[in-house]
């Protein structure tokens, strides 16, 4: 396996493996040539397109515009789904290739996770969520049942979002806020009671 980054997200990932997954990294990518080790693995440069549609692969980068970009850029074989081994994932949910899920988490049943997601430390996810590809939902973010969230959407750590709420696609939901009501693509919202406060660029 590939890991494509080598951020201290790239590090996380590595626990990941490291907690007993079975896999095994044959080395780590990362197109920025000041980067040369990470965690004892030397950093190889060189990106090889069809290297990447070839050996399964995780994009290891936190920002979700950017992990989209590398993922469509290069079209890459995206290895299963990693999940931390203290990781709580119910046999009625499923996560997508490419996906992540750090130590802590847990996912409910008939929950689904896009591919080249994040959930990320001590994050849950209940019942029967959706979640598309591309999104992070941070640290001790707590998504409550039915809830849908859009392609690259970020939530925030410690935030909270009541069921059934529809979260649209690319929306940044800052750290802490409390989402009761639906939310627009691309909206910014911060606060308990979530509020709008400027919306991302397309």
């Amino acid at each position: 396996m590939i890991l494509f980054g080598a951020s201290g997200h790239a590090k996380v990932i590595l626990d990941i493996i490291n907690s007993g997954t079975g896999d095994t990294v044959d080395y780590i990518l990362d197109d920025n040539s000041e980067i040369f080790e990470l965690a004892g693995f030397e950093i190889d440069h060189t990106v090889d397109r069809n290297i990447l549609q070839k050996i399964d692969t995780i994009v290891a980068i936190g920002d979700n515009k950017i992990r989209k970009h590398i993922c469509l850029k290069y079209r890459i074989k995206l290895h299963q789904a990693l999940i931390h081994k203290t990781a709580t994932v119910s046999k009625a949910a499923f996560v997508s290739k490419g996906s992540v899920v750090m130590a802590g988490a847990v996912i409910s049943h008939s929950a689904n996770v896009g591919e080249n997601s994040i959930i990320n430390s001590n994050a849950i996810i209940e019942h029967d969520v959706s979640i598309a590809k591309f999104a992070h939902v941070s640290p001790g973010a707590i998504v409550t049942g039915a809830v849908s969230i859009g392609e690259g959407s970020h939530i925030g750590a410690g935030a909270s979002i009541i069921p059934g709420i529809s979260i649209g696609k690319w929306v940044t939901i800052g750290a802490g806020a409390v989402v009761l009501k639906d939310i627009p693509d691309y909206a910014v919202v911060v606060g308990n009671p979530g509020r709008i406060i400027k919306y991302n660029k397309n």
